[in-house]
């Protein structure tokens, strides 16, 4: 279970920093070729690239989820047991109630 909230953590610390490296880059023109854009396009072209980003990071943590392997764990059989004995009480007091609703009528 830790290594899933790790995992979790890790990708949602990257769907921050990941677009924010991103916008900064572009307003203080540290990605070469930035310096030749206009502010919109540089706006526009940041806004989309950092959106693009975070879309990346959520399919590359969906995939890993996907991964993951799952252990079929097996219910504990007391709870199973008390749980059908109480599905099977419950319907037997409805059908005790439509019974008698019956009845009166």
């Amino acid at each position: 279970m830790a290594a899933v909230v790790n995992k979790f953590f890790v990708a949602s610390m990257f769907m921050w920093v990941v677009p924010l490296v991103i916008l900064y880059g572009f307003n203080n023109n540290l990605l070469p070729g930035t310096t030749n854009l206009s502010p919109n396009t540089m706006t526009l072209f940041s806004g989309i690239l950092a959106v693009i980003s975070v879309n990346i990071v959520i399919a590359f943590y969906i995939y890993m989820a996907i991964k993951e392997p799952s252990n079929k764990q097996e219910p504990d059989p007391t709870f199973v047991s008390k749980a059908k004995a109480s599905v099977i009480e419950s319907t037997g007091r409805a059908e005790d109630s439509s019974t008698s609703v019956k009845k009166r009528k």
